[in-house]
């Protein structure tokens, strides 16, 4: 009896070792001293994110990533005249698995952050992967460096006539609701110029890339 005791323990012993190392093979990792970022869940059809090493790859993924950023202006009203001014704004560089690096946006001179930019066209536009399943899923804060962000810093224009259906189909094929929105709205395809490049994915502070950097990068 004894013998038999002793043997039923030592089974009941290998199987909860053996459920808590299937419990760590399979957790999501976190903190892993920035060697990668992980993986996307594969509903989402999203490659991984690119290693931190190469910091104008992961700039070039979070901008095609995304759906929308925060824009921060120099504001032109009265009460906060002169001051800096942030409105979420929806954007695109592409379509899915084709984007060009060029982040296009679809404005309306009725938004405040328009009537700022005919002011002074300067403006830095905020991504990040907190928008994603990304960083709940590895439990990273949306401050956390490690719930990647970037900061696109140069000017806001009116796109010409050659680019025009580019911004269109860019947009549109992501954001098809603003086919629907009323054209009395005046809206109009705009994109941002890019002159300068922060990518912050790890502790130590932010990444500096150069446009030329960026728009090498090929992002499949």
């Amino acid at each position: 009896m004894a013998g038999l005791s002793r043997g039923s323990a030592r089974a009941l012993l290998a199987a909860l070792l053996a459920s808590t190392l299937l419990a760590l093979l399979v957790s999501p990792a976190r903190g892993r001293g920035g060697r990668d970022h992980g993986d996307w869940d594969e509903a989402s059809r999203l490659p991984p994110l690119p290693p931190r090493e190469d910091a104008a790859r992961v700039a070039r993924f979070v901008t095609h990533v995304s759906d929308w950023g925060a824009l921060a202006t120099i504001s032109t009203l009265e009460a906060v005249r002169g001051r800096p001014f942030a409105d979420v704004l929806s954007l695109s560089d592409g379509p899915p698995g084709a984007g060009s690096g060029v982040p296009y946006f679809y404005l309306s001179p009725l938004q405040l952050s328009v009537s700022n930019l005919r002011e002074n066209p300067y403006a830095t536009l905020t991504m990040t992967l907190a928008q994603t399943n990304f960083c709940k899923k590895h439990g990273f804060d949306p401050q956390s460096p490690l719930c990647v962000h970037i900061m696109l810093s140069g000017t806001v224009t009116k796109v010409n006539e050659t680019e025009m259906d580019i911004a269109k189909h860019s947009l549109f094929i992501r954001h098809p609701e603003m086919k629907t929105w009323p054209s009395s709205h005046n809206w109009f395809f705009a994109k941002l110029n890019i002159t300068n490049i922060w990518v912050l994915d790890y502790f130590g502070g932010p990444k500096i890339v150069t446009p030329e950097e960026y728009y090498n990068v090929t992002v499949q």
